[in-house]
């Protein structure tokens, strides 16, 4: 026998709070149908969520008007890439500046701001920290400050740009009394926007480390006649020399993998010395640092 129809009253498109389904008249036993699933108490959906959206959609119905998605959960929700120390943090973070405020449910880390602002933006229905804002809320707890570098320039990718130095510079310098903010503004400086992946950064911080000058990224080298020849990673312009990353998608994107051999080809047709980087080499640029020494000297 089909079980019975749930009440029409019940919204199944959306997860809706349990106090307003009764006031809207909807009994209570016809809540606590195995049909309905319950993402957190008092809350109520067709289904239990099936990504971090629909998570955050769901605790939303039981967060007050001024709690925002923050810390990781933002850098997911906006889609900026993670530092590597934070890749296991399961939890969904939320913020307030009002103690009262602050939710408690298990797998909720619930933060306090005692700043005299909170910068939040609607992100696909949900408040959620800016960019800036998320970097100072997890900048601070990064030990080591290259991790602050690579976080910033993630949220300035080239072709996924949510802030600007200026204004991670300008809210860093307006956190006040926050542990680890001092850091967090000395490596401002050190970021670069226009980047297009975190090993890229990892690179260029390896060779200004080893005392090499800073090369520009993602700058466009052109052959004598003007004509396009590639998009490079790092590059010495004056020195012709490009430092190329080779990532996951050159063993997966067959395409990209051939194209990209054909084009440093020609640059070093046209007197480049081109570096390619891969992943083992992040655990030790030294190496890498060593062969763009020699290529500087040679120019």
């Amino acid at each position: 026998m089909p079980p019975p129809p749930l009440d029409p009253r019940i919204p199944l498109d959306r997860p809706f709070r349990v106090s307003d389904a009764v006031r809207h008249g909807v009994p209570r036993h016809r809540l606590r149908s195995s049909r309905l699933a319950t993402p957190f108490r008092g809350v109520r959906s067709a289904a239990l969520p099936e990504s971090l959206a629909d998570t955050c959609r769901a605790l939303a119905e039981r967060l007050g008007p001024d709690v925002a998605f923050s810390h990781t959960t933002a850098l997911d929700l906006l889609g900026v890439e993670r530092p590597w120390t934070l890749e296991h943090d399961d939890a969904i973070h939320v913020v307030t500046g009002r103690q009262q405020d602050r939710p408690r449910y298990d797998g909720v880390v619930a933060h306090r701001s005692r700043q005299s602002f909170l910068e939040v933006v609607e992100h696909d229905g949900l408040l959620v920290t800016t960019a800036a804002q998320t970097f100072v809320h997890v900048g601070v707890g990064l030990r080591r400050p290259d991790d602050a570098v690579v976080l910033g320039d993630a949220m300035m990718r080239r072709q996924h740009s949510l802030t600007t130095v200026a204004g991670l510079t300008d809210l860093a310098e307006r956190t006040r009394k926050v542990k680890g903010i001092t850091q967090v503004r000395e490596q401002i400086s050190r970021m670069r926007p226009g980047t297009d992946s975190s090993p890229e950064t990892v690179t260029r911080l390896g060779l200004v480390a080893g005392g090499l000058p800073c090369p520009r990224v993602n700058e466009v080298v052109t052959d004598p006649e003007g004509r396009y020849v590639k998009r490079v990673d790092l590059v010495y312009p004056a020195e012709r020399i490009a430092i190329e990353y080779d990532g996951d998608q050159h063993r997966t994107d067959r395409a990209q993998w051939r194209e990209d051999v054909r084009a440093r080809r020609r640059l070093e047709e046209l007197g480049w010395i081109v570096i390619v980087v891969v992943g083992d080499d992040l655990r030790d640029l030294r190496p890498v640092v060593a062969r763009v020494r020699a290529a500087l000297r040679r120019h």
